[in-house]
């Protein structure tokens, strides 16, 4: 196994991860605000948060930071 294919499979797999935060936080925010939660719901808060933070990881892979 070459250091490339283990930098593959660790690029790969945190853009796979952020997707799924990304979802895991418009579903959070889709079902309190479905459920009656208000924009100050910790529902929609935590999702929001979960939505940056997946767009954040995104966002440095991408740059390579």
């Amino acid at each position: 196994m070459s250091d490339n294919t283990g930098r593959d499979l660790h690029a790969g797999s945190t853009k796979l991860l952020s997707a799924v935060m990304i979802l895991v936080g418009a579903g959070l925010v889709i079902r309190t605000l479905v459920l009656g939660g208000g924009p100050f719901a910790i529902g929609v808060i935590m999702g929001v948060l979960f939505v940056a933070a997946g767009c954040g990881r995104l966002w440095v892979a991408r740059k390579g930071i």
